[in-house]
């Protein structure tokens, strides 16, 4: 994968992981655009962990209960993202990308993947869990 983030991603990333983005605009599109900056540097497993770190930081600057956190949801995203990167052209912005892969958007794409009752659940939300309908596919 040769995809390359832009200054207006390296912008965002440093605003989010200092605090400095509004909640209102991490949307699930920001999520996505976030996981996409992680991924053109990091391994998946190394993308996850800046993404837990970057996400849980947010959460206790807004005084939000850490518990809010999803490990589940985080880890399949970044693995939906890292799928989706492979399989595409490069790209030289996050914004190029999710433009390109305008399915990543629709937030509810993991529910192809697990039941609610799973992807919901409290072990879902402390700890990744397997999906149970249908695996997100491997690069």
């Amino acid at each position: 994968m040769n995809h390359i983030v832009s200054a207006d991603d390296l912008k965002f990333r440093h605003q989010f992981e200092t605090c400095e983005v509004a909640p209102e605009k991490f949307d699930h599109t920001a999520h996505v655009r976030l996981a996409y900056i992680y991924l053109c540097a990091h391994s998946v497993d190394k993308a996850a962990e800046k993404m837990k770190q970057s996400l849980l930081g947010f959460l206790a600057h807004l005084g939000a209960d850490p518990a809010k956190y999803h490990e589940t949801l985080t880890r399949s995203w970044i693995m939906a993202v890292h799928h989706f990167m492979a399989k595409s052209e490069p790209c030289n912005s996050a914004a190029e990308f999710i433009k390109s892969n305008s399915e990543l958007i629709d937030a509810k794409i993991m529910l192809t993947h697990y039941s609610a009752e799973v992807l919901f659940s409290p072990q879902a939300r402390q700890s990744f869990v397997h999906p149970d309908i249908q695996s997100i596919p491997p690069p």
